[in-house]
């Protein structure tokens, strides 16, 4: 949210993260760096990018579980 980026993010049941992000570029850059690093006591095996058009559909940002 302090990126002001829009989007959601998700813990999948086999242990992976899932993620839509929308908003400027370098908010994009800095949040892809986060998600090589992660939350404390995380471990991030290997992070895969898909560069999209923004779709506009997303209001906020939300997390699931």
């Amino acid at each position: 949210m302090e990126l002001n980026l829009t989007g959601w993010v998700r813990n999948l049941s086999d242990g992976r993260v899932e993620a839509i992000f929308e908003g400027d570029e370098s908010s994009l850059q800095e949040v892809i760096e986060w998600c090589h690093r992660g939350p404390v006591h995380s471990s991030v095996e290997k992070v895969e990018v898909y560069w999209e058009d923004p779709s506009g559909e997303f209001q906020t940002f939300s997390i699931g579980y």
